[in-house]
């Protein structure tokens, strides 16, 4: 890989973890595509740090207000306060579990364009059906909802599988639950970062020992910076959109990229 395809990574890894439509699927999809090495999971994987620091970035009000009711319930020992906080970590909670405990059947399917091409379609059709619930004032800001926030927790683990799509499943499950899409889409984008941080922890050894990356710094540096300013842009672009448009232009989008890659396949 040279650096004009870690811009190019970066960049669909940058508009992909946001929209929903698959990052972890397109960024599979490069390699089989335009015939050169895939670069590797892990590769995916650092891909997604320059996601997390948009993120962190773009809401870095509502993860302050966050670590403030953290610190709030740890003070005054009241479970009555930090209503966001306890959501949170009930959804972080249960992504944990259920992440470790499909994990191993997860890989055993690999990252074939066939389950890719599916996942994109089934998923992608879910997501619109969900959209169709009825707008109401469900909210995991201010209202405690430990069954809310772990069903979403518990969706957020399929994402594992490629051409899921992270946010869009997400997305999915808080629609379904009637939670608005403007808050969903926030709560969506605040649940990645302990997921991709952990994730990212737990490969480190094989990132320092050079083992499971193919890649050269530089390029990954490139790919990363450009996850990153790309992220940034496309939070800001997504949620003006989704709040005018809904979510069925990118059903659209993935039944026929699903579609099509199956057909290549």
């Amino acid at each position: 890989m040279n650096e004009l395809w870690a811009l190019v990574y970066g960049f669909i890894q940058g508009i992909s973890e946001f929209l929903p439509i698959s990052s972890s699927g397109h960024l599979a999809l490069l390699p089989k595509l335009f015939e050169f090495r895939d670069p590797g999971v892990v590769f995916d994987l650092v891909m997604h740090l320059g996601t997390a620091l948009a993120v962190i970035i773009y809401y870095r009000k509502e993860l302050l207000k966050l670590i403030n009711e953290g610190f709030q319930i740890l003070k005054y020992k009241d479970l009555g306060r930090g209503v966001f906080f306890q959501n949170f970590i009930v959804s972080t909670f249960f992504s944990f579990v259920f992440i470790l405990l499909i994990k191993d059947f997860a890989l055993s399917f690999g990252r074939t364009e066939v389950l890719i091409g599916a996942n994109l379609i089934f998923f992608g059709i879910l997501m619109y059906l969900s959209d169709l619930s009825v707008q109401s004032n469900e909210s995991l800001v201010e209202k405690k909802n430990y069954k809310k926030a772990a069903i979403i927790g518990i969706s957020q683990s399929l994402a594992i599988f490629p051409g899921v799509s992270r946010s869009g499943i997400t997305l999915t499950s808080s629609r379904f639950l009637r939670i608005n899409r403007l808050e969903a889409s926030r709560f969506s984008f605040l649940l990645s970062l302990p997921i991709i941080l952990a994730s990212i922890v737990y490969k480190i050894p094989e990132i320092y020992s050079g083992e499971a990356i193919h890649t050269s710094p530089v390029i990954i540096i490139i790919g990363v910076l450009s996850s990153f300013v790309f992220g940034i842009i496309t939070i800001h672009f997504f949620i003006k959109l989704i709040s005018k448009m809904g979510l069925w232009g990118f059903t659209l989008y993935r039944i026929l990229i699903g579609t099509i890659v199956i057909c290549l396949a």
